[in-house]
């Protein structure tokens, strides 16, 4: 039996095409971020990832030590783990990681001299640059601050009263 003529026709729809959600957004800080133990964890290790991005970067002739280390607060979220805002932070520790692992003084990893040693540090050729930066990221993995407590010393236990040997 055909529609009534009332009745506009059926049109067919194309399949719809299932949506691609993008992936939450890393949670920040539970608090102030230096007082969160996990979230300062978290900014550790994206140091330490971006230092191992930096490294890989630098064969790339067209990139400066500089403008992988700055380009990394843009990716912070979906690289490094970290809130795009705390990018930042990652950055600044790298950078001055890596000047102190040239022998020179950081300072603040937001001051000048943390400036002025990696304008140097891009004066070397990139096969020592990549070099400062593993060696600066093995230091950074060393200096790693502990999430554990150490365990107060006991003493040896004592043998229960009654048994001989």
């Amino acid at each position: 039996m055909a529609p009534p003529c009332w009745l506009p026709p059926r049109r067919r729809q194309p399949p719809s095409t299932p949506s691609v959600h993008a992936p939450p957004p890393p949670p920040g800080p539970n608090g102030f971020w230096i007082t969160d133990p996990d979230f300062r964890d978290r900014l550790h290790s994206a140091t330490l990832i971006l230092l191992d991005i930096v490294e890989d970067c630098l064969n790339d002739d067209d990139l400066s030590l500089t403008e992988v280390l700055g380009g990394a607060r843009d990716h912070a979220e979906h690289m490094l783990g970290v809130p795009t805002t705390y990018g930042v932070l990652a950055e600044a520790e790298a950078a001055a990681q890596i000047v102190q692992a040239a022998g020179l003084d950081a300072g603040s990893p937001f001051g000048l001299a943390t400036a002025q040693g990696l304008t140097g540090i891009e004066q070397l050729p990139v096969q020592q640059q990549q070099q400062l930066v593993r060696a600066a990221a093995r230091r950074y993995a060393i200096t790693a601050p502990s999430r554990t407590p150490a365990a107060p010393a006991t003493a040896p236990r004592r043998p229960a009263p009654g048994r001989s040997r």
